[in-house]
């Protein structure tokens, strides 16, 4: 039986629950497993680096969790469907699931290839979506579950190259408020988190230079760019359940920029 994720609606504590993250090995994604572990959730690792996948497993199991690495390549439909049903047998249940895969090289509009564009919608959206149906037919029959969605504050602004990825972004936060209505008869809560710049391996490269540097940070009043744990324990608080009553919400995690 599914844990009541409900219960304790002042509690941040996720023991008893199962939460699947995809592209989990670096950045965003590996906080979000490593923070959900350390709030007490068994973690099934969508991955498609297994090698990466295994060795955080490993760190999540050091940690007293139980952790699956599932082979998660989110281009192939066929092995995210495959990846989902192998970690729901291995555990019995999803409780909650973490949609972190996404891309987003800069490109100017008009130098954006069809091959640009469709790459960027599978990858952000067409993923995304197929993901959460395949875990969401398994929380309907649970009566139970959290979705948390890694969308950006590239949804709520226009940044110059990133037209397609910012067309992608603003939908996950439609996206997120249209299951949220969907499935909230089934009691499955369905959130997003949108970050400002993070320092990951994806942004090093820009942020390693410092006139780009300097002009992201000179946007965000806090006056810093974010570090992946400050995204994943958000994504813990809405995934628990001391956010039980809110579904349909993108909270963006942006120093600001976006108040301005």
């Amino acid at each position: 039986m599914a844990p009541n994720m409900t219960q304790n609606t002042t509690s941040f504590d996720l023991r008893g629950g199962i939460a699947l993250v995809t592209a989990c090995t670096r950045g965003i994604g590996k906080a979000c497993a490593l923070a959900l572990a350390q709030a007490g959730a068994d973690v099934a690792l969508g991955a498609r680096d297994m090698k990466g996948g295994e060795s955080l497993a490993e760190e999540i199991r050091a940690m007293g969790r139980r952790a699956l690495c599932v082979r998660m390549d989110m281009t192939n439909l066929a092995q995210i469907q495959e990846a989902v049903q192998e970690a729901h047998r291995h555990y019995g249940r999803i409780d909650i699931l973490v949609n972190n895969a996404g891309i987003g090289a800069p490109n100017p509009a008009d130098k954006v290839t069809e091959k640009d564009f469709d790459d960027t919608i599978a990858m952000n959206l067409k993923a995304t979506y197929f993901t959460t149906q395949a875990v969401g037919r398994l929380m309907i029959e649970q009566k139970n579950g959290a979705v948390v969605n890694i969308g950006s504050q590239a949804g709520f602004i226009a940044l110059p190259t990133e037209s397609v990825y910012c067309m992608t972004k603003a939908a996950i936060s439609h996206l997120t408020k249209c299951l949220a209505l969907e499935w909230a008869v089934y009691n499955i809560r369905v959130n997003a988190v949108a970050p400002t710049f993070i320092k990951t391996d994806g942004t090093k490269r820009w942020l390693e230079d410092e006139d780009f540097r300097q002009s992201v940070v000179g946007r965000i009043p806090l006056g810093r760019v974010g570090d992946p744990m400050e995204v994943a324990r958000p994504v813990v608080f809405l995934a628990s359940p001391a956010a039980s009553l809110i579904t349909g919400v993108t909270l963006l995690i942006d120093g600001g920029w976006t108040i301005q």
